[in-house]
């Protein structure tokens, strides 16, 4: 089991799972198997995002001396995963558009990867802004960077549901 030394995150079991995954990337046949795949995928997604936020908080408690190392390792890690698991959306983007005729669900793909891209840019940004909040406690600047990124971030996970939610429901209705 390989787990990040400074936050005690098992990276290995975590990541390990979305790229055999990933790299037995199945190529479903059939429209509701690519559906159920691509929500399996945000499924990932959404854990790839625990994972980071977890290793970034133990990141933040070995201030003010910061273990960078074990943290770019992290972020290493979860660039794979991210990057991993882009791809296999892209392709089941593809697959919708051009196998099942679905170019409406294929431009949900295209506005969900964007908001995605925003999201991790974002969560970046709100790492940044936190370690600096960190280390300078007194510059209440630092602290309402942190709210406004928190903010951008809420508005950003609403326009995901709601894309997700559009995915759904047309993905739902009979061919």
């Amino acid at each position: 089991m390989k787990r990040c030394t400074c936050c005690s995150v098992d990276l290995s079991a975590n990541l390990r799972k979305h790229r055999k995954l990933s790299s037995s990337t199945m190529a479903p046949s059939d429209f509701k198997s690519l559906v159920r795949r691509f929500y399996v995928l945000q499924s990932e997604r959404v854990e790839a995002y625990k994972l980071f936020e977890e290793g970034h908080e133990a990141y933040l408690r070995t201030g003010p001396h910061y273990d960078f190392e074990h943290y770019k390792q992290l972020v290493n890690e979860i660039t794979k995963a991210f990057c991993g698991i882009s791809k296999e959306v892209l392709t089941i983007k593809q697959q919708l558009h051009q196998d099942f005729d679905r170019p409406d669900l294929s431009e949900h793909i295209d506005k969900l990867q964007i908001k995605e891209k925003e999201k991790l840019e974002l969560t970046a940004k709100l790492q940044l802004a936190r370690q600096s909040a960190q280390d300078h406690p007194e510059d209440e600047d630092f602290q309402e960077k942190v709210r406004e990124i928190k903010q951008e971030i809420i508005k950003n996970t609403a326009a995901l549901s709601e894309i997700l939610q559009d995915f759904k429901f047309d993905s739902e209705e009979p061919e």
